[in-house]
Order: structure tokens, then sequence, then C-alpha cells
């Protein structure tokens, strides 16, 4: 176990399937292991390179296993399965994500720190009441011409809606249910005001998002602001987006 230096972890929800190996790529175990009995594996093992997919919990997992003086890396699904040998089962995806971070040239993608990931779920749950509240007013619109009525587009004519409603002969019942959706609609108008606030006042502490800011057409909610994203490809950011509103390379050196 000594000659371990690369481990290999298969993430699961309760579960987790490791693959060691030694400085030549040869297999020194393997192990399947629950949740406690990990942690407590990797607390008292030797340091060495920890390497995982760049999936669900796999941040949470990189900070905790580092504090055990482990260097941890993860690497992006899409590079792994190249590397899958046939027979797939969860030991053999652990091997290939040994065998993906032995390539020299592997690409790896940079661990979230906590605020990171917190305003990540946030952006997150904004963009699943941004496409609600989109699903909710087609569905206004749907309904009212299926009987004959074509409601204005905009948010103006969805908020006049019990009004626009007066005026027309619609049956009581399909009148209820317009209201029942205007309601929906509201409140989730109101959770991404809510949630666009708090966005703001975090970016008001955000340097780099401040500078970002000043590009034209770039919004609070865009995600380079918002610290999503970290080191070089933050940078490939910036510059893809100046390039978008037709600035140069050299005038987004400024932001980096």
């Amino acid at each position: 176990m000594q000659d371990v230096t690369i481990v290999g972890i298969d993430l699961g929800k309760n579960t987790f399937h490791l693959h060691g190996q030694d400085r030549r790529g040869k297999a020194v175990f393997r192990k399947k292991l629950g949740r406690r009995q990990l942690v407590e594996f990797f607390a008292t093992f030797h340091a060495c390179t920890v390497v995982m997919e760049a999936c669900a919990g796999a941040h949470h997992m990189a900070r905790l296993l580092t504090t055990f003086g482990h260097e941890v890396k993860l690497i992006s699904p899409q590079f792994v399965r190249p590397f899958v040998k046939s027979n797939k089962n969860d030991f053999v995806d652990a091997e290939a994500i040994c065998e993906a971070a032995s390539r020299p040239t592997m690409r790896f993608v940079t661990a979230k720190t906590e605020s990171q990931q917190t305003l990540s779920a946030l952006h997150r749950l904004r963009e699943s009441f941004v496409r609600d509240r989109t699903r909710t007013i087609n569905q206004m619109h749907g309904l009212l011409l299926e009987f004959g009525v074509s409601l204005p587009v905009g948010k103006a004519s969805v908020a006049r809606l019990p009004a626009f409603l007066s005026e027309h002969s619609l049956p009581p019942r399909l009148i209820a249910i317009l209201q029942r959706l205007h309601e929906h609609y509201k409140y989730l108008d109101s959770e991404v005001g809510h949630i666009e606030k708090e966005i703001n006042a975090q970016l008001a502490d955000d340097e780099l998002g401040q500078r970002l800011l000043t590009i034209p057409g770039h919004r609070p909610h865009h995600r380079q602001c918002s610290g999503r994203r970290n080191g070089r490809r933050q940078a490939v950011q910036v510059r893809s987006r100046f390039c978008s509103v037709g600035r140069s390379r050299a005038q987004a050196v400024q932001y980096r």
C-alpha cells in the first residue's frame, strides 16, 4: 500500500469505488467503501494524489480530502470516457480516472470553495425560476388562445391580466384557472427579483465582477461576474466576452 501514488475514486451517493496504482501504473488495490469508511480510510492513508470526476459531490470531497494532506485533482467526465475499458463497471471507471489523470497533457478542474458553490446554487435557482416563469406565461397565452383570445406579448400585459379577463366573456372556471396561474407567475417574478438583489449585493464586494460590468451588454447575473469560474478559465471567459462585443484582445488584458 505504501507504493500507491495515485488513487482514482468513482463517486456515488452512498458507496465509492477506489482504484490505487503505483508510479508505474500497476494496480495495487481495489476497494468499495461507504462514505464514512472513505473518510476514515484517507484520514490514515499516506499523502498521495487523489483523482475524481468533476460531478455532484466532487468539490466537497476534494475540500475534505485536501485537509488530510492529499493532492486532489478533478477531471471533466468527457476526458475520462475514452479511457474506459470494455465490461464497464464502477471499478473500471475508477481505473479509467487514474489512467486519464496520468496523461501529462490532461486538463483538470479547479475545486470550488464553499462560497463559490453556494453562489453557483443561487444562479441555478434563478435560472430555474426564470424557466418556470416563462413556462407559466406561455401556458396562460395558450389557454386563452384556445378560447379565441390573444393576450398581447410582454410582461406588462401579463401584469394586467385580471383587467384583461374582465374585458372578455370567458367561462368562470377558466378565469379561476388563469387567476391561479397569474398568482404563480407573480410569486416566481418576485423570487427572481429577490435573487437578483442578492446577486447584486454579493457583486458589490467583488472587484473583478465590478470591472466586468463595464463591458457593454454584461449584466450582474452573467456567470463570469459571479465568480463561478476562476483562474485561467475565467480569463478566457473575459477575452471571449470582449470579442463578442467587438473589442480587441488587448483591451481585455486590463480586466484580467
